[in-house]
């Protein structure tokens, strides 16, 4: 669903040729993995537990690609470690584990932006719920944070933090 959402604003006439070109992976994949939170939030899986399993499984395997991707670039991690650690966490297949970890070797870092924008972006609605209090409008949040979602973590944080700072106490 959050693919789906930056696909429609990509389209949008009115936006600026470079916003909806250039997206950050961080931000892009973050968003992604938000929106799959998100509907687990809204109820979407309630009739639906497989769903909801699958939606699971997605969460822990971009989990367990932070701890490999991690742990091959910083932590010095053989191949086969972080072979053998996806398929103990993960219970994915030798084979399988293998092709990922043949990505993370050759785009290091890409893998760990669905998780660390994911918590980014959870954390700045934790820190505009507490600002906003009863007032909090999740929609305005979500508009916000879509008109500049190709920018940059750093660059997202700054401009919600001056959101919920300016606004977080007076609505």
């Amino acid at each position: 669903p959050g693919h789906h959402m930056q696909m429609a604003i990509a389209i949008d006439q009115s936006m600026p040729f470079l916003a909806k070109s250039f997206a950050s992976n961080a931000a892009a994949e973050g968003w992604a993995l938000y929106a799959e939170a998100l509907a687990a939030e809204m109820g979407l899986y309630a009739d639906d537990p497989f769903g909801n399993l699958g939606r699971l499984r997605d969460e822990l395997h971009r989990a367990v690609r932070l701890v490999v991707d991690t742990g091959m670039h910083a932590k010095k991690w053989s191949r086969e470690q972080a072979i053998d650690y996806m398929v103990a966490t993960e219970g994915v297949e030798a084979g399988a584990a293998e092709s990922e970890v043949e990505r993370y070797v050759v785009w290091p870092g890409q893998a760990l932006g669905y998780k660390i924008g994911m918590l980014k972006l959870q954390q700045l609605r934790r820190d505009a719920e507490a600002a906003f209090g009863d007032k909090f409008d999740i929609r305005e949040f979500h508009d916000r944070l879509l008109r500049i979602q190709s920018s940059a973590l750093p660059v997202i944080e700054q401009e919600m933090r001056g959101w919920i700072d300016e606004a977080g106490g007076e609505r």
